[in-house]
């Protein structure tokens, strides 16, 4: 009896930790994952929140000159513009944008006497207005399809200022910060 009969052998006790078998990478796989995500963000930072360096003092000190932010394109899809809001403006080409606030709609009126702004003849509140102003503009009428905008910055020229009568159609979104 040297040999044991394989019917009369004790069974082992199995080991009760499980041992998960290596994975191979697969390569493909992690390729496309890696070509989804970049084209998601590549559609999400031109479509949807575009980075943005400021270029310009015009909005002093509300946004600095060399800063950053990120503009929310399809806002003016989902709702209406407000005065005295920040906005983004296409100006040239497909990057170039201006940010300015809006000041006036379609309708009404607009002056400015001694860099106090009148719209529909009552004076606006202005408290992010920080520097002297001494511009003057004679009143006019906002046509329809035009919205009126400024910078905060009114210390420098009028003339050196890129804001006024716009068309409405150039409001690309807003800065979320």
């Amino acid at each position: 009896m040297s040999e044991k009969d394989p019917k009369q052998q004790v069974p082992q006790e199995e080991s009760s930790t499980f041992v998960r078998p290596q994975k191979r990478t697969d390569w493909r796989v992690v390729c496309i994952r890696i070509g989804v995500i970049a084209a998601a963000t590549v559609l999400v930072c031109l479509f949807i929140l575009r980075p943005m360096v400021i270029n310009g003092s015009s909005m002093m000190p509300t946004y600095s000159s060399r800063g950053f932010t990120f503009g929310f394109l399809p806002y003016f899809k989902i709702y209406s513009p407000q005065r005295q809001q920040v906005v983004i403006l296409s100006h040239a080409g497909f990057n170039t944008f201006l940010l300015k606030r809006l000041i006036a709609f379609p309708g009404e009126t607009v002056e400015i006497r001694n860099g106090v702004v009148y719209v529909n003849g009552k004076e606006l509140d202005e408290p992010y207005v920080k520097y002297d102003c001494n511009w003057n503009l004679s009143r006019c009428e906002v046509p329809k399809g035009k919205i009126f905008v400024l910078g905060d910055n009114r210390s420098m020229p009028i003339r050196e200022h890129m804001g006024g009568m716009i068309d409405r159609d150039r409001l690309a979104g807003v800065p979320i910060w």
